[in-house]
């Protein structure tokens, strides 16, 4: 005799069979029709009970009656990043409360895999995608909406496509990030950050422009470093930059990874509570070093909830204009921001 633990697992035909019933009744059972007759309700429930039956949730001919899945499918910048497995968290949570499951994927900043995700999720049926998005034209989405498919754009907005947005005061932020290093004497002021290709890069270094620019500070092209492709890359730049004559008194890093690695060459370099330096996006360890990192920091709770509110509003029918909300930053000042010129 086989033991429970190495039989194939009950199908619906089975189900059907034992309950004397149709493939198509025992799906209608399953997914809450009102409408079956209730004898038949009885029979294929006791069957499902019998043969410890367990839906296939994948299954087409078992979507619910409403079309839905109660799945969504989430697109992240990379999801090893803590900005990205943090806004990762805060939407699997609240969609717990909803009932409703997430799957997630990483783009790594390639157009073709964001293009290629999509249309996974979309023929896995999901309900409604939250995108960090990465291509320069989301055109192709077009058809995709007009089929019903719910879309929230967060960190970034869309490109040639109108839709819900989230994003962070990143220029206005960024702004006020270099003029508290100002504030404390600064006019040597060095810029690291990403590509300028992307919508959040741009908008930070738009913001340091701003603040120099109103503080009467000529901008210098030697201080200003864009990309963050590889370690050895920013690295080779803070060194050069420590070796100048006139050598930047202050740093500030638009990106996570970048602030990383310009805290590693400043220890290296011994000059740690010398060169002052602010940072874009939170780092767990912040607090941990002498001094602590002061940071620019998403409300990634906040710009989740509202990511995910919006979305949820559009699953239940929501048919207003596309709404674009901007979430304000946190500022925290630990130390390394705090060194005077």
């Amino acid at each position: 005799m086989k033991s429970t633990s190495s039989r194939a697992r009950p199908t619906i035909r089975e189900v059907a069979a034992l309950s004397d019933t149709s493939i198509k009744t025992v799906s209608r059972v399953i997914n809450g029709v009102s409408t079956v007759d209730p004898i038949l309700v009885k029979r294929v429930e006791s069957a499902i009970k019998k043969l410890n039956y367990r839906p296939n949730a994948t299954a087409g001919s078992l979507r619910r009656v409403n079309g839905r899945t109660n799945t969504i499918g989430i697109l992240l910048k990379d999801i090893a990043n803590p900005f990205s497995s943090a806004l990762y968290r805060a939407f699997e949570n609240l969609a717990r409360v909803q009932g409703i499951d997430v799957i997630a994927g990483s783009m790594d900043e390639q157009p073709e895999r964001e293009v290629e995700l999509i249309a996974t999720f979309i023929a896995r049926r999901v309900d409604g995608l939250i995108i960090v998005p990465t291509t320069i034209d989301h055109g192709y989405l077009k058809t995709e909406r007009k089929s019903g498919m719910p879309f929230v754009f967060i960190d970034r907005p869309p490109n040639n496509f109108i839709a819900d947005t989230v994003v962070a005061t990143n220029k206005k932020s960024a702004r006020q990030a270099t003029e508290h290093l100002i504030n404390f004497g600064h006019k040597r002021i060095a810029y690291l950050g990403d590509n300028q290709e992307i919508y959040t890069a741009e908008q930070r270094f738009g913001g340091y422009q701003e603040a120099l620019k109103a503080a009467g500070i000529k901008i210098d092209n030697r201080y200003i470093h864009h990309g963050v492709e590889n370690k050895e890359e920013i690295q080779k730049f803070t060194s050069e930059l420590f070796a100048l004559k006139d050598r930047p008194t202050a740093i500030f890093s638009s990106q996570n990874f970048v602030t990383v690695e310009v805290l590693r060459a400043l220890r290296q370099a011994k000059l740690e509570k010398t060169i002052a330096l602010v940072g874009f996006d939170d780092l767990d360890f912040a607090d941990l070093v002498n001094p602590g990192i002061t940071l620019v920091t998403q409300d990634i709770s906040k710009m989740a909830h509202v990511a995910a509110e919006l979305l949820f509003a559009r699953l239940a029918g929501k048919k207003t204009p596309a709404e674009l909300h901007e979430i304000e930053t946190i500022f925290t000042q630990r130390g390394s921001g705090e060194i005077k010129a």
